[in-house]
């Protein structure tokens, strides 16, 4: 047996990532042929982002043992991630996604996941000693609805985190396919509350808490939970971000949108790696806002997120010239 890879992250996620089918053209998926196989998860995403911008991430999650697994984990590994933590599942296979493109501001997904490897994960696959040496632990609320032990694992890790001081990341990403008719705000609430970074849509935020002006939002979280920054995300509108100094509204970065999946975890990834690099919070902000428009510019979810170079130019307001 090979001997794990002793990389220790900065940032370490948990969490499911599905081999996706990813149609070459637009229109309903009864009238498409073509496909290019690619990958989506909320977390791997957002380790792809962190690696792109020259910081270290690790993803933990189960794939079954399969070729759509093989393909997600190579895909994943490619990309500077460490998979070293994954547990590969002889009894149950990889999630699937199939996407429907009707247009750049119309995207639908459809999930073939029920009872995947990922879905049996469980607190035994956590390593401790891993986690321990990361800066941040960043969960979704994806993870903890997808079964009774991924909700186990996902306590246990904010408990490793915790009790290791490491800052724990947390944004609800609320899917309502996946809830099955079942409420999970009151377990997405109670995470927030342990989350020292919080990074939500508007949208989730009015979910959850009924609230819905950003510096409502913000004076609740600093006020009853351990936030020590915060960023609440309204798509094309732009972002508000604060901590308990400073609030400030983030204005959308220029792009020409195809595809909006996956802008999310970019403006996430982004955002800690500024959270990392010590910047303050309307930095980190900018930062997150330049990841996220730039992911919307191709039909995968990673493909157009930023490297460090065109981070740092998009930043100082230029442009990157390929030729």
């Amino acid at each position: 047996m090979l001997a794990r890879r002793t990389i220790m992250p900065e940032i370490i996620t948990i969490g499911e990532t599905m081999a996706v089918f990813t149609p070459k053209s637009t229109g309903y998926l009864r009238y498409i042929r073509d496909y290019e196989l690619r990958i989506a998860g909320a977390e791997s995403n957002l380790a792809i982002g962190v690696a792109k911008l020259n910081h270290t991430a690790g993803w933990i999650s189960s794939l079954g043992r399969d070729g759509f697994g093989a393909f997600v984990c190579n895909s994943i590994r490619a990309e500077g991630v460490d998979t070293s933590r994954v547990v590969w599942d002889a009894n149950h296979r990889t999630g699937i996604m199939c996407k429907q493109i009707r247009n750049a501001s119309e995207t639908s997904v459809f999930y073939y996941r029920d009872d995947s490897a990922a879905s049996h994960m469980a607190p035994a696959i956590l390593d401790e000693e891993y986690i321990k040496e990361s800066k941040i632990l960043h969960l979704t609320g994806i993870t903890p609805i997808l079964g009774k032990t991924c909700r186990d694992l996902t306590e246990a890790a904010i408990e490793m985190a915790a009790a290791q001081g490491i800052h724990i990341s947390f944004d609800p990403n609320i899917r309502r396919k996946l809830w099955g008719g079942n409420d999970y705000s009151p377990l997405l609430r109670e995470i927030v509350e342990k989350a020292q970074i919080i990074l939500m849509g508007k949208d989730e935020a009015e979910a959850l808490f009924g609230i819905s002006e950003p510096r409502h939002i913000m004076d609740m979280l600093f006020t009853k939970g351990n936030a020590k920054y915060v960023a609440i995300k309204d798509g094309a509108k732009g972002a508000v971000v604060g901590d308990k100094n400073q609030v400030a509204e983030i204005p959308p970065f220029p792009c020409c949108c195809v595809d909006p999946i996956g802008a999310g975890d970019a403006f996430n990834g982004a955002f800690l790696c500024g959270v990392l690099e010590g910047k303050n919070v309307i930095d980190c902000g900018r930062m997150g806002a330049v990841a996220g428009a730039l992911a919307t510019e191709t039909y995968g979810d990673i493909e157009g997120y930023p490297s460090r170079e065109q981070m740092e130019i998009a930043l100082a307001g230029g442009s990157v010239v390929y030729r």
